[in-house]
């Protein structure tokens, strides 16, 4: 896995390795669900922090209003 690194909303990032484009969308881990970016490396940052459920993390993300 990358080390974590965190991008703004607006910033076009592409994965070191891959060199895949990295768009925010709604990630899921055991410790919840998350903002952050992924590529076929694996999971390359968290975002924001943890929320309960997808859909709180969906709006979140729709709205911009969540903080790393």
């Amino acid at each position: 896995m990358l080390p974590e690194k965190k991008i703004a909303k607006s910033t076009r990032t592409t994965c070191p390795e891959c060199k895949a484009y990295l768009k925010l969308e709604v990630l899921g881990s055991s410790a919840g669900y998350y903002i952050g970016t992924i590529c076929r490396c694996g999971p390359c940052s968290r975002e924001s922090p943890y929320f309960l459920n997808a859909e709180q993390a969906q709006k979140a993300l729709d709205s911009g209003k969540f903080s790393r």
